[in-house]
């Protein structure tokens, strides 16, 4: 008995409705992003190793897939290596290349190796797969979409705006009203846990402010008490923890907080400047919203840290994030090269948009007429007309088959096509087509351009 098929643990495959689907949200975010002027790049699925390797800590280099090198690999490999069975020194023989785990390091890698044809500053987007060889689990995949978008070469400050304008643009247009998008800036961080005396464990405290809707106060408290910061640096947080309000009085509230850092204040500066600027610019179904505690990607973000909640009905994670960096190109050597980002949560927006109904009903409705055929010199005579109807824009084809007419009509109602065309002996000679709407049962017969308007 042959062996059933099946696919790698992480991945998935995808029915023609769930393509279309994920198209509609790519194609709404693509739209957007040009809008804004960013322009498309592509970069190759595998890189060479020592691009990838080392760019996202210890965790990150187990998690990526590695390529074997063509040929003999192990030739290249002596016996006491073998032997000695030790996996990391083995692979650096056996594999120079290695599936892309994201698409940022990528996009540095390009920067740099075009940097003489690049016109500064530099908007590109990108909305390619990633392979990540990670546990699988709900909503954790192998194989998935990113979609970013970064602005390379700029500090100002309106990149910024613009990335909090394009978010509330794209979930507009999906009609994905009430989200929410959080900022805050990593010298706000720094700075407080300079106040504390707690500068060298900014990770520390991070992570434990990270977790104060989760696990509250008190439990927080404990967290930084355990991981050495001083009893008395933490009751220097409590305005902190007890943070209320819109943006602006939050502002002020961090302005008494960090009166004594100069980094904290530069930090309130920026953030300042970005609300200032979407009060005058005024978002259309989203919200901007301070959060003190989000602390994503602190390796390597510099200025403003961004994260996107979906509506407060749904129960998801973020749906998007992103921030400023000041140095991703340096490590590939092209230094001080300052630079902006976002990214967008494919699988995560599909669920929330199903979830609540949001996919217009007609996405999956590829084919908008199925003709009939009754034999071969019907068929002719269809294909002639299917060849007008396509040029001009209608979607259109041909039962292959001269098969039972109750086949052909279970075939146009399974697809869910619109509308079906009979042409028999009379029509052939009336130069007609019998139009049938499969929602209703009415028919009319029609001259083709009679039917073209009909069907447009």
């Amino acid at each position: 008995m042959a062996q059933k098929p099946s696919i790698p643990k992480g991945t998935r495959d995808f029915n023609p409705e769930q393509v279309a689907k994920r198209h509609y949200i790519i194609n709404t975010i693509k739209g957007h992003f040009e809008r804004f002027g960013f322009q498309p790049i592509e970069t190759p699925s595998f890189e060479n190793s020592d691009t990838l390797m080392g760019k996202y800590g210890e965790e990150g280099d187990r998690l990526i897939f590695k390529i074997l090198n063509s040929g003999d690999y192990l030739s290249k490999v002596d016996d006491a290596l073998y032997a000695s069975k030790d996996s990391t020194k083995i692979t650096s023989n056996i594999s120079e290349k290695a599936l892309r785990y994201d698409l940022t390091v990528p996009f540095a890698r390009y920067v740099v190796q075009h940097q003489n044809d690049i016109e500064f500053p530099f908007k590109r987007y990108q909305i390619q797969p990633v392979w990540r060889a990670d546990r699988p689990q709900k909503g954790r995949f192998r194989e998935f979409y990113q979609c970013d978008a970064d602005v390379v070469g700029s500090a100002s400050l309106f990149q910024e705006v613009e990335f909090i304008q394009l978010y509330d643009a794209v979930f507009t247009d999906l009609k994905l009203e009430g989200v929410t998008i959080k900022i805050n800036n990593r010298k706000i961080l720094s700075g407080i846990a300079e106040v504390i005396g707690a500068s060298d464990k900014l990770i520390d405290f991070t992570v434990a402010l990270d977790k104060l809707d989760k696990i509250g106060e008190e439990k927080v408290k404990e967290e930084m008490l355990s991981k050495g910061i001083s009893q008395s640096g933490i009751e220097k947080l409590q305005p902190l923890f007890s943070l209320t309000g819109d943006f602006a009085s939050q502002i002020e509230s961090l302005k008494e907080i960090l009166d004594a850092s100069e980094e904290g204040k530069k930090g309130i500066e920026e953030l300042e400047f970005i609300n200032n600027a979407i009060s005058e610019l005024a978002l259309q179904t989203a919200t901007l919203q301070l959060d003190v505690t989000l602390a994503r990607g602190l390796n390597y973000y510099t200025g403003a840290i961004f994260e996107v909640a979906a509506p407060e009905n749904v129960k998801m994670g973020s749906i998007g994030g992103g921030g400023r960096y000041d140095d991703l190109t340096g490590i590939f050597g092209m230094k001080d090269v300052s630079g902006v980002g976002i990214s967008f949560g494919l699988d995560r927006i599909y669920l929330v948009l199903e979830e609540l109904h949001l996919f217009p009903e007609t996405i999956s409705k590829t084919v908008e007429v199925l003709f009939i055929n009754f034999g071969d010199a019907e068929a002719l005579f269809c294909l002639k007309a299917i060849k007008t109807l396509r040029g001009k824009g209608i979607n259109a084809e041909l039962y292959p088959d001269a098969a039972k007419m109750k086949k052909q009509m279970n075939h146009a109602n399974k697809r869910q096509i619109p509308f079906v065309v009979l042409v028999g002996d009379k029509e052939m000679q009336g130069n007609s087509f019998t139009l049938k709407n499969m929602e209703t049962g009415e028919q009319e017969t029609l001259s083709l351009e009679a039917l073209i308007a009909r069907v447009q």
